[in-house]
């Protein structure tokens, strides 16, 4: 994986702060404000909500060296699959979809990666 130019950086930068910038707006500031506190509640800590925290902080630990840097970790997959497979768990509990169907596939994309990389 080849990683992102060091001449694009900025331009990634600036357009994700722009989309960001209209989605926020389109969603209200306020609203997305009120959001970011439940970080902040004792009450918005339920486990599921930590599994869930813990799942995609795993995903993006994963994720952003091999976008950025083209770096591929393959530790961080025996990590994702334990918290893709918690994180069904906690999409049951809330009843989403599409989460249980995207972490049955990232199961599949970290083992694909781990037995790869044990088999080199």
């Amino acid at each position: 994986m080849n990683p992102l130019p060091l001449e694009l950086h900025g331009t990634s930068i600036l357009t994700a702060a722009v989309l960001t910038i209209l989605v926020y707006h389109q969603v209200g500031w306020r609203a997305i404000k009120d959001c970011y506190k439940l970080f902040g509640t004792r009450e918005y800590w339920t486990n599921y909500n930590v599994v869930e925290f813990l799942a995609w902080a795993t995903k993006a630990a994963v994720i952003v060296p091999g976008l950025v840097f083209g770096i591929e970790i393959c530790e961080l997959h025996i990590l994702t699959l334990v918290t893709s497979a918690a994180l069904i768990w906690a999409s049951m509990k809330k009843l989403l979809p599409t989460l249980v169907a995207f972490n049955t596939l990232w199961i599949f994309l970290s083992m694909t990666v781990i037995v790869r990389n044990l088999a080199t």
